[in-house]
Parts: C-alpha cells; sequence; structure tokens
C-alpha cells in the first residue's frame, strides 16, 4: 500500500509518496508562503501534491498530513496553530480533499514524528516510547502500546510546555520556565549567546560578534568538539534541563525509551549525556531498569513516515 506523507511547515510544505513496505519512493518541497493566507497555504498543498504524482504510476490510499498545532480527536481540524497567523479554527481534511481529492487525515506534527520513529525509526522496537522534537519550539509524541497518545481531545503530549521552573526564562507557553525555554532552538540560542558575550575572549565571541542572531546548536556542537569548553558547558546545562524533564515524563508516564530529534538533538553527547545522567540522579530506582535516550536520524523524514502511516493505518 502507498500514501502521501505531508509536513505542513511555517516555512515549507513537505510531501512524499511512501510505500509501506519500501519506505519512501519519491518527496518534495515548496514554500508555504504562509503570510498570504491560509487558502493560499492550502493551494500550495496542491501544488506539492501534483508535483508529487506527476509522471507517477501510484493509487495512494490518501493523505497523511502533520500540521503545528492541535488537532481534534477526529483528526480533521487544527486549532489555532503557531506559525500559519490567523488560522483560527480550520477544517484541514476538507480544505485538502476538496483541492486535492484526496481523503485526508490529520495529527499533530511532533505526534507524526513519534509515530514515524515508532514504523520506520529507531523506535520501531519499542512497545512504547515518548518523542521529544528538539527544533525551533519543542514538540513531543507519546506511542504506548504501538498506538499514539492522544488524550481526551487530541491535545495530549504538548512536552515542551512542561514547567521545571516557574521563575524561569519566558517561552511560548504561557508561563515561565517551560523545557521549550531552555531547548527550544532560538531560546539556546539566546542564553547561548548571553554566556558568550560575557566572555569576549572566547573564540565563539569572536566568531559571532555581529551576528549572534545566525547563533546555532550545531556551532555550538562543533565548538565543543573541538575543545571550547564554554560551548560544553552551556550544551551541558542544557542537557541537565532536558534531564529534569524527562524525570517528569516517565515518573508520570513509566515509558522509559526516550527519542529525540531535530536541529537541538544534532548537539549529540554534549546534550544527551548530560540529560541521561541528571535523569539517573533524580529517577526513583524502580524507574532507571530499561531507560535510554536515542537519537532518531531519520530527520524531517520522520514526519513524512508518521504521516503517511497514520493514512496507511486508519484511511
Amino acid at each position: 500500500m502507498i500514501a502521501i506523507g505531508i509536513d505542513l511547515g511555517g516555512t515549507n510544505i513537505k510531501a512524499a509518496l511512501v510505500d509501506k513496505s519500501k519506505g519512501i519512493l519519491r518527496k518534495t518541497s515548496v514554500p508555504t508562503e504562509a503570510d498570504k493566507g491560509k487558502d493560499h497555504v492550502f493551494d500550495k498543498i496542491k501544488i506539492a501534491v501534483d508535483s508529487l504524482m506527476e509522471g507517477s504510476d501510484a493509487n495512494p490510499i490518501g493523505i497523511g498530513m502533520g500540521s503545528p498545532g492541535m488537532v481534534t480527536l477526529d483528526r480533521t481540524t487544527v486549532k489555532n496553530p503557531p506559525n500559519l497567523a490567523g488560522w483560527g479554527v480550520v477544517n484541514v481534511s476538507n480544505e485538502v480533499k476538496k483541492r486535492t481529492g484526496f481523503n485526508c487525515i490529520i495529527d499533530n506534527d511532533a505526534n507524526l514524528a513519534a509515530l514515524g520513529s515508532s514504523r520506520f525509526g529507531v523506535g520501531k522496537d519499542f512497545d512504547s516510547m515518548i518523542m521529544l522534537t528538539l527544533g525551533t519550539g519543542v514538540g513531543g509524541g507519546i506511542i504506548f502500546k504501538r498506538n499514539l497518545l492522544r488524550g481526551t481531545t487530541g491535545s495530549a503530549a504538548e512536552l515542551g510546555h512542561v514547567i521545571i521552573n516557574y521563575k524561569g526564562p519566558l517561552s511560548n507557553s504561557n508561563t515561565r520556565g517551560g523545557i521549550e525555554a531552555y531547548l527550544g532552538q532560538r531560546f539556546l540560542s539566546r542564553f547561548a549567546a548571553k554566556s558568550i558575550r560575557e566572555h569576549p575572549d572566547n573564540p565563539l565571541y569572536k566568531e559571532f560578534l555581529n551576528n549572534f542572531d545566525q547563533l546555532e546548536p550545531v556551532d555550538l556542537f562543533k565548538a565543543a568538539e573541538n575543545g571550547n569548553q564554554l560551548a560544553a558547558t552551556i550544551l551541558q546545562k542544557t542537557g541537565e534541563k532536558l534531564g529534569y524533564a524527562i524525570v517528569n515524563y516517565i515518573h508520570i508516564l513509566d515509558i522509559r525509551k526516550i527519542v529525540v530529534s531535530g536541529g537541538v538533538a544534532k548537539a549529540g553527547r554534549w546534550l544527551i549525556e548530560p540529560a541521561k545522567s541528571k535523569a539517573l540522579e533524580y529517577l526513583m530506582p524502580p524507574f532507571r531498569e530499561g531507560f535510554e535516550i536515542l537519537y532518531e536520524p531519520l530527520g524531517n523524514d520522520a514526519a513524512l513516515y508518521g504521516a503517511s502511516s497514520l493514512a496507511l493505518e486508519h484511511l
């Protein structure tokens, strides 16, 4: 069986034809141009689907799509998605079917990254797992007994908004000290820039003196790999915050397999080892058994795999 998977982002719309057995057959990407309004975005989704199907003899059973924001339990409607200003409450399934002719089912983009990892990635051997997408913000998805845990309305797993310090920094949460304020890319970069400015003798200060807005976690990773102790310390402190959040997730859910992905996760061992160490320090002893943190190398493809899996399993 073949399905179309779509990852709707604020910057780009990615789409793929996915075979349940063979994986991604072909994929494409078009700019979202979200500032031109939701009708324009849906027209761009049609363009992506048409481009994907051009010259193909595939017969997809339908479209699965990941969207930012909270998705209703029936997987048709998104509510106030971030990065898509002015959308409000939109029945995405109807809009996509109207333009493409394909039945469409949707879910939160981080949920679908978790589903993609569970079906095609490092999570495929786990009955249950917690996925953290460490990108511009922090998203989450929970797989319980091979299915997405979606809560009573479909909005569960907003793991980036778990509070670890109510006097901490601000992010997109309604209060201070959500985990996103420490691990979201722009918030981590903001913290790193502040720390680097306090050390003008550090090579990173000289490198980013006039363009701290360009500083990304991968730059900290490269610097740490080259022996920059300040970069290593920044990532260590960030990883420890991740560890505190993981303690909360595991104590609540009793799921011990943690999978991380996204740009921030590319900091690798400099981030993951402190997170693991801090979690092991504070987890109650019975919860330490079977505890692992793994990196998902599928990257953005995890969401495409998850979106197509949603269609393959529910349409």
